[in-house]
């Protein structure tokens, strides 16, 4: 492979990694890149590709949240973090609906709402949904400022809304972010929220596209599998970390208005190209 070859791989994994964590939806952006981009693989390898890059973005996440995501402690304190344990308990339940949803329907969902019409439209729709409850939240105080304060209920009612995300062009992070807010969680604990959601789906998600595919690769294969993945968790961490620093001080209405400007870019781009 030359150089512009492993070029493209790069600019993939930075996408990615962007992309996966900031709710503005990589399906869509991925859909766009992919027309500049036309990577010299099989169709079945760039579609396996697409999916299990994402493992790199996931270890970001448990990289950085590694204290915070692991269970057990030391002999003086009983072995096991009850809080901890009780958070992954929470994100199980969230889990379920996409699970259920997602996992006998991926195909189905792929073929009948992969296609750029689709994307744009969520893009646009749920941009303005961002827009529209941060303005609704602006004089609301969160009720839900911790884990211990979430309840299972509302984790499962953010789980449905995660179901949204099947959807392309919605964003996962966005689909989850949106229902925590709505359900009145703050906007930090949405996004933390949206990130451990992340961790078995995505797994789930890599692991079925591996299963598909069959673990038969190339040598060249596993290079740009493994190059993608690694660039995915350099720029996620650098994604996260922006993201849970702007939160801090700012809302989610930059993003809507991104997710729109970035739906009407692709609505023109393919009735033009096309």
């Amino acid at each position: 492979m030359n150089i512009l070859e492993w070029l493209k791989v790069l600019v993939l994994g930075i996408v990615e990694g962007l992309t996966e964590w900031l709710p503005i939806s990589s399906t869509g952006h991925m859909i766009l890149v992919d027309e500049f981009i036309h990577l010299n693989v099989s169709d079945e390898f760039k579609e396996m590709f697409l999916v299990v890059i994402q493992l790199g973005a996931i270890l970001a996440v448990v990289v950085l949240y590694f204290w915070k995501l692991w269970p057990f402690t030391t002999p003086s304190k009983g072995w096991i973090k009850k809080d901890t344990w009780s958070l992954w308990f929470k994100v199980i339940v969230a889990v379920l609906p996409a699970a259920l949803i997602g996992i006998p329907f991926d195909d189905q969902i792929d073929a009948m709402f992969y296609n750029y019409q689709t994307v744009a439209a969520t893009l646009i729709i749920y941009g303005v949904l961002f827009i529209i409850i941060e303005n609704r939240n602006r004089n609301r105080t969160p009720v839900i400022t911790s884990f211990q304060e979430l309840s299972y209920p509302t984790a499962l009612l953010i789980g449905v809304f995660q179901v949204l995300s099947l959807i392309p062009g919605t964003s996962r992070s966005g689909a989850t972010i949106l229902g925590a807010m709505l359900l009145g969680t703050s906007r930090y604990i949405a996004a933390e929220f949206s990130f451990f959601l992340a961790i078995p789906v995505m797994f789930g998600a890599s692991f079925i596209k591996l299963l598909k595919f069959g673990f038969h690769f190339t040598g060249t294969e596993m290079a740009i599998l493994l190059v993608g993945m690694l660039t995915a968790f350099v720029v996620s961490i650098l994604a996260i970390k922006f993201l849970m620093s702007y939160i801090k001080k700012n809302d989610f209405k930059v993003f809507g208005w991104y997710r729109i400007v970035l739906g009407v870019l692709v609505i023109l781009y393919f009735v033009f190209a096309g």
